[in-house]
């Protein structure tokens, strides 16, 4: 099932074994080699000041109250995540980023994803277009296949196929 960010964001965080919040999540942690939201950082119940990680790995169900883990040792310091180091020093934002095409055709930014609950690949993006196109064409929806490359500056996605508007064929009423 595909979940958009925001219902990804800004989550309680319930356990199992307390049937307490135990943390709340803010923003996920996206590795840009895979799309895969590696896990969330969060805002700890009992230290407000200490930013803990929760790995997608440990999320036992999403339901509308929040992320369900066992317990409140599942949340991780950054620091004890050796593999995830690389990848949480890069802090990787796909909101804003702009999209363009193979030719460098500007198509816009992404203004929200979705992404796969079971797996926590990011399925799909949403571009918003600049304000001209936005009017004639709408926002687009982009998925992983149509993605080519992603760099630190922008998302480079495949030439969209441009339809020509060609009239059609009058028929004659039978």
């Amino acid at each position: 099932m595909l979940q958009l960010s925001q219902s990804l964001v800004d989550r309680p965080i319930l356990s199992l074994r307390t049937n307490t919040v135990v943390a709340t999540s803010t923003t996920p942690i996206i590795n840009p080699n895979n799309l895969k939201i590696e896990g969330f950082f969060c805002i700890d119940r009992f230290d407000k000041k200490k930013q803990l990680v929760l790995l997608y790995q440990n999320i036992r169900d999403l339901m509308p109250q929040g992320f369900v883990v066992d317990d409140h040792e599942v949340l991780a310091d950054p620091e004890e995540l050796v593999r995830l180091k690389r990848v949480i020093e890069l802090g990787f934002e796909l909101i804003g980023k702009p999209v363009v095409t193979i030719s460098k055709e500007k198509i816009g930014k992404v203004s929200d994803y979705a992404a796969e609950v079971e797996t926590m690949y990011i399925q799909k993006l949403y571009v918003g277009q600049r304000l001209l196109k936005s009017i004639t064409g709408g926002s687009l929806s982009i998925d992983r296949s149509q993605i080519n490359e992603i760099t630190s500056r922008h998302i480079i996605i495949n030439d969209l196929v441009q339809l020509t508007k060609q009239p059609l064929p009058a028929t004659p009423f039978a």
